[in-house]
């Protein structure tokens, strides 16, 4: 068979099931990754010491350690004490946990900043500390970070091929099946590097789109 006949009549159609079950892996962790990061990042700059340090140990573990062994731990270590996960939950929770690690530094750094005359005038209008970080500082270095958050958004779209290895069968589970079974990987993983650019680029545009629409006028772009 013809390379192009190929890989439109076998490859495509099973990528594009492949494809459907990435997207349901990337957009929750990208989702709850960027919430639990914020509250890392807040709770690293504003919170007591023994919160901080636990925040700083958390990100130390799953910044330090390569993400296809917390999937490991996730999905084949947790049952030995009796937790099980499912393929699905067992990669969205990894990814979740990894890219919040990262975005809570990104978060950090936006907080260290933004000026603590915010964060007091805030106060002196009545704001409690929660609700000074909550609509005052965080919006603000959630804004400084933006170009580090969408930076982390692109490698948890990379980061997704690696749910095949908890049996979780997305883009590249689905690229690796049909490669084993016909022997043409070089075709086959064209194909699927071609998807993960064209997901890249959609993502670059659209998070340039949401920093063009965030920029305040008379204080610069993000």
């Amino acid at each position: 068979m013809e390379p192009l006949q190929f890989v439109w009549d076998e490859v495509v159609p099973i990528l594009n099931q492949g494809i459907w079950m990435s997207l349901k892996l990337i957009v929750p962790s990208v989702g709850f990754g960027l919430l639990l990061g914020i509250i890392l990042g807040a709770a690293r700059t504003y919170g007591p010491p023994w919160l901080r340090r636990t925040g700083d140990g958390f990100v130390a573990v799953f910044r330090g350690t390569p993400l296809v062994c917390q999937l490991f731990v996730l999905y084949f270590g947790l049952p030995n004490i009796g937790i099980y996960l499912e393929p699905y939950a067992a990669a969205v929770l990894g990814f979740t946990l990894c890219t919040a690690s990262y975005q809570s530094e990104y978060i950090r750094g936006g907080l260290k900043a933004t000026r603590r005359g915010q964060f007091l005038a805030a106060q002196a209008l009545g704001f409690s500390t929660l609700q000074s970080l909550i609509w005052v500082v965080v919006p603000q270095a959630v804004r400084r970070a933006l170009p580090g958050i969408g930076n982390e958004v692109i490698y948890l779209i990379k980061y997704s091929s690696l749910a095949y290895v908890v049996t979780c069968v997305e883009l590249t589970g689905q690229g690796k099946i049909i490669a084993s079974q016909t022997f043409r990987f070089t075709e086959v993983f064209l194909v699927v590097g071609l998807y993960y650019l064209a997901l890249v680029s959609v993502a670059t545009l659209v998070l340039k789109r949401v920093e063009r629409k965030l920029t305040i006028p008379g204080f610069g772009a993000v």
